[in-house]
């Protein structure tokens, strides 16, 4: 009589196909086999792959490989949403990137994915009430990644930061789902009062490379904001806006402007 599997491993195809990419590259490069296997092949979960990859990099002299990603752990066996928000964001990032192939090129690469991911055990913390340790968070991602986002700000899932270079995102900023952004993107605020003073990013915005959007206004679902903008007023759903100050310039061109990642006003004229 055949005897019965009573422990059957749980299926995970986005798992499966992030290992057998790994695999596939150690075997076209196998000087970076040691990096891939500590970062990936060494884990049977996402979630194991992630919590070491965020450990090595927020890592210092001051708080040790071991500390940060027994915090990181605890974090998503506490919280599985922050799991699945990371694997939101890696689809995300994966089917909007152009220059991202495989699935496992954010994890072992992409700072933007990686400073939303430890972003998001800061804010785990600061809702927790671990004040001080998600602003160690904060300090941590700032430094090496060059993303300053306060661990108070509310980030939905789906999130695309492209390049992620001088990134601001204010303490009491909201940010929707499904929202790409590129590099030297602020959400701020206006002044040093200290309440509501931050934007509110609805669902599916794409934000232009370099755009400010300041002060506690609010940004309608599947906008659009140039490259280069300063926004100072709300925006209304499914607009695209431009300029200094950023004024309605048009449409947003399409249902889903953050999934299209259209820059474009017209067929040969860029925003």
């Amino acid at each position: 009589m055949a005897e019965l599997r009573t422990n059957v491993s749980a299926m995970d195809p986005v798992w499966d196909q992030i290992t057998d990419e790994a695999r596939a590259a150690v075997e076209d490069e196998p000087l970076i086999g040691g990096f891939v296997h500590a970062c990936i092949l060494h884990h049977k979960t996402i979630d194991k792959a992630l919590s070491y990859r965020i450990a090595a990099k927020l890592a210092s002299n001051e708080m040790s490989m071991v500390v940060v990603r027994e915090i990181v752990d605890e974090a998503y066996a506490a919280s599985p949403d922050l799991i699945d928000a990371a694997r939101a964001d890696l689809v995300a990032v994966y089917e909007r990137d152009p220059a991202c192939h495989r699935l496992v090129q954010p994890i072992l690469y992409f700072k933007g994915y990686q400073a939303v991911q430890a972003y998001r055990v800061g804010h785990f913390l600061w809702e927790q009430g671990h004040r001080d340790l998600a602003y160690f968070f904060q300090m941590r991602v700032s430094e090496i990644f060059g993303v300053d986002i306060h661990p108070a700000a509310k980030i939905g899932k789906g999130i695309m930061i492209d390049h992620a270079h001088s990134i601001v995102i204010g303490e009491t900023a909201v940010v929707g789902d499904n929202v790409s952004m590129l590099h030297s993107v602020t959400l701020g605020g206006t002044g040093k009062e200290e309440q509501d003073r931050h934007p509110k990013i609805g669902d599916g915005v794409l934000i232009g490379a370099g755009a400010k959007v300041l002060g506690n206004i609010q940004i309608g679902h599947c906008s659009r904001i140039a490259a280069g903008s300063v926004v100072l007023e709300d925006v209304p759903p499914c607009k695209t806006v431009a300029g200094i100050p950023a004024r309605i310039v048009g449409e947003a061109g399409c249902d889903q402007p953050a999934i299209s990642m259209n820059h474009m006003l017209g067929k040969n004229e860029a925003f």
